[in-house]
């Protein structure tokens, strides 16, 4: 292991196509097969601050000196252009906030497709992802548990014939799922939460219960009950399933970095991350690493959708996928089941199983999120 300079882990990690760009902005003496041959090697390169210049791991130690120590970090080795982007954000003078409203405003909307919200779905989704072994991103039920994803939000979402599912592949074997719902502005609303899980070793026992079925499963039913009323939003809302976060926010990264390079006018993305395990019986909105006025917005929704108290908290350097978001300059906000001292004692390994989950709190983000989407469909 060799911590570099911030010039030279930004150039290790690109790619030819890449190069360039970064050598403009830093400068370098790095040669381009020096990057190419980095990457050839299956050197990843780690970064646990936005301080942190990196450092060059094996996918061997990655997993070692970070995941199997809960620490949060980003893998950004295929993405620097988004690590370029946020560094000129955070060096601009001219970065400027968006306005949100003070608070809801489309009660009388979202009520009525509240109350088509099911709890039964949300026990039949959660139980299904928690029977694979694990779903590792690098992992031999990477394939399969994508598959079923991908097969799950096309089902929900065949109600509605204007909704598109695409797959979004990434350079391991396990892609992200997009489901759209057309709107006419031409403008992007969008929720979140990663599929893939980690245990205590790679190819470990993780059914990742909470950490995420619990999120995915919110999504997906706020999904089914759009599509199934034929909602029809002024904003495109999108539904991203992500893969790979527990590698280092694999494939959020990569869809914002791809969102970046085309354009795409992205107003808002809440990001959930663990929803089904609440000592306090709380909806938890953190601080750090998002967008303040979009999440000042988000805290007025929790008490209006759903019917449990409001906890704020801060969560550190690549705690979950809302943290790609943030960083490719979109708006982004995170909602989790608790604050940290408090949460489930039994994510990334065995013991998150289904039996730590409390589906009436899942239902309640669920409450919450088809309210947000609503609301943000009209700004």
């Amino acid at each position: 292991m060799v911590k570099l300079g911030l010039t030279a882990t930004l150039l290790l990690g690109a790619g030819y196509a890449t190069a360039a760009a970064i050598e403009s902005h830093f400068g370098s003496h790095w040669s381009r097969r020096d990057i190419m041959r980095a990457r050839d090697e299956g050197l990843r390169l780690i970064k646990t601050s936005e301080e942190d210049p990196g450092v060059w791991l094996t996918e061997e130690e990655k997993f070692e000196k970070f995941i199997s120590k809960k620490i949060g970090f980003m893998d950004i080795t295929e993405t620097p252009e988004l690590e370029n982007l946020r560094v000129n954000r955070v060096t601009s003078d001219l970065v400027a906030l968006k306005a949100f409203p003070t608070g809801p405003t489309h009660q009388s909307v979202a009520t009525p497709l509240i109350a088509q919200a099911s709890i039964s779905n949300l026990r039949t989704w959660a139980n299904a992802l928690a029977n694979f072994y694990n779903r590792y991103y690098r992992g031999s039920y990477a394939s399969t548990s994508a598959t079923w994803m991908y097969d799950t939000v096309v089902d929900v979402a065949s109600s509605n014939s204007a909704i598109t599912v695409t797959k979004y592949t990434h350079s391991y074997n396990q892609p992200s799922v997009i489901a759209k719902i057309p709107g006419t502005s031409g403008s992007v609303v969008i929720v979140s939460a990663h599929y893939d899980s980690i245990g205590s070793t790679t190819s470990g026992r993780a059914p990742g219960a909470d950490d995420n079925a619990s999120g995915v499963v919110v999504i997906l039913e706020a999904l089914r009950v759009l599509a199934d009323s034929g909602y029809s939003p002024k904003n495109t809302l999108e539904f991203h399933f992500y893969s790979g976060e527990e590698g280092g926010m694999l494939g959020s990264r990569d869809v914002m970095q791809a969102y970046v390079t085309a354009g795409v006018d992205v107003l808002a993305v809440v990001n959930q991350d663990m929803t089904g395990y609440s000592p306090n019986n709380v909806i938890a909105v953190y601080t750090d690493y998002v967008d303040t006025p979009l999440t000042n917005y988000v805290m007025t929704l929790v008490p209006v959708y759903s019917d449990l108290p409001l906890s704020v908290d801060e969560c550190g350097y690549g705690c979950s996928d809302h943290a790609s978001a943030n960083s490719a300059g979109f708006p982004a906000a995170y909602v989790c089941d608790e604050n940290m001292a408090d949460s489930s004692p039994y994510i990334h390994s065995s013991s998150d199983t289904i039996a730590t989950l409390s589906f009436e709190h899942i239902l309640q983000h669920v409450k919450f999120t088809i309210g947000f989407l609503v609301e943000g469909s009209y700004f």
